[in-house]
């Protein structure tokens, strides 16, 4: 080999470790500058109630500033394309996400701007919110179990209401539906608070609904609550209520939130906001807060999140098949 190829070598060989040396000084000093978060959901809603007191505790362990900013719109997948497309993968843009966007939205929409795993680093999830199953007082039935002999009885004439096509209330009802050999009428919101009030003044005979946008009216008795669809065991926020697995074993529809960053963001910084996050996870105070909003923490892993990213992927899309839902 000449000379002149050795030299080339060897400076090229100096260039690439000059590069990977910047990288992980980078990574050593981070952060150094303030955090942006992208919130791809309007300002004050359930997001922010759950992200913010969090975020801002972790700001304090980075010594920081973290603040957010909007891009909302079309389910959270506005502000979701936005990192994916556009944000350097440096640590300093994070997306606050969603199991809409990135574990929904695959299996219920034709054409998708990004790829929901590929295109992200996804860090870990921050809480866990509660799914519970609400009916108006005056219904007949109590319980599940009621609920659904009721619906055998009158195919057809039970109507919920939902978020939205493809939101987790409407796959919790077709999926209870479904187990449950039962007809009901889907009439879908935009929102929840639109479904609630139909909800109350009798429009509606259930729905599923967030703990915390419905634990006002179940603490007033104006809505009644009879099991949780979010998890395989009974809520620490709500004990007494059954989850829906424990009358209809496998049923699971889950809803998380969490934060991401854009793909190829280096592994120590993620592995740093993914500590710092789970630490502040564990404080007594975080975890009273979270409960107040009806959900529990999270704090995995990224490994582990990616899994049930993947898990919760091909659990929406089987169901989407099942009920014969058409791609939107």
């Amino acid at each position: 080999m000449s000379t002149l190829w050795m030299s080339t070598i060897t400076r090229l060989v100096f260039v690439f470790a000059g590069f990977g040396f910047v990288s992980i000084a980078a990574s050593q000093s981070y952060p150094s500058k303030p955090i942006r978060i992208i919130n791809p959901w309007p300002a004050g809603g359930p997001a922010d109630a759950i992200a913010r007191p969090v975020m801002d505790r972790v700001s304090k362990a980075l010594g920081q500033p973290i603040f957010f900013d909007v891009k909302s719109g079309a389910n959270g997948m506005v502000g979701t394309e936005y990192v994916a497309k556009n944000a350097a993968p440096d640590g300093y843009t994070l997306l606050l996400t969603h199991a809409g966007p990135i574990a929904i939205s695959p299996a219920v929409q034709k054409d998708m701007s990004y790829r929901p795993i590929q295109d992200f680093e996804h860090i870990t999830i921050l809480a866990i919110p509660t799914t519970v199953l609400v009916i108006n007082p005056a219904l007949p039935f109590k319980n599940v179990p009621e609920l659904i002999a009721y619906a055998q009885n009158n195919p057809g004439k039970l109507a919920y209401g939902s978020t939205g096509l493809g939101s987790t209330t409407h796959l919790a009802a077709e999926l209870l539906a479904l187990m449950a050999n039962v007809k009901f009428l889907h009439v879908p919101y935009r929102g929840a608070s639109p479904v609630m009030q139909d909800l109350l003044g009798g429009q509606l005979q259930f729905a599923f609904i967030g703990y915390s946008a419905a634990d006002p009216f179940i603490k007033a008795g104006t809505l009644r609550p009879i099991a949780i669809s979010s998890s395989t065991r009974r809520s620490p926020v709500s004990p007494d209520l059954p989850a829906l697995h424990e009358i209809l074993p496998g049923f699971e529809i889950n809803t998380w939130f969490a934060i991401a960053a854009p793909a190829h963001t280096p592994k120590d910084i993620i592995k740093k906001l993914q500590t710092e996050i789970a630490k502040v996870l564990k404080e007594p105070a975080i975890i009273e807060l979270l409960a107040a909003t009806g959900s529990e923490p999270g704090g995995m892993s990224p490994e582990v999140f990616v899994k049930k990213i993947e898990s919760d992927i091909e659990q929406n899309t089987k169901l989407v098949l099942a009920i014969g839902m058409e791609k939107q």
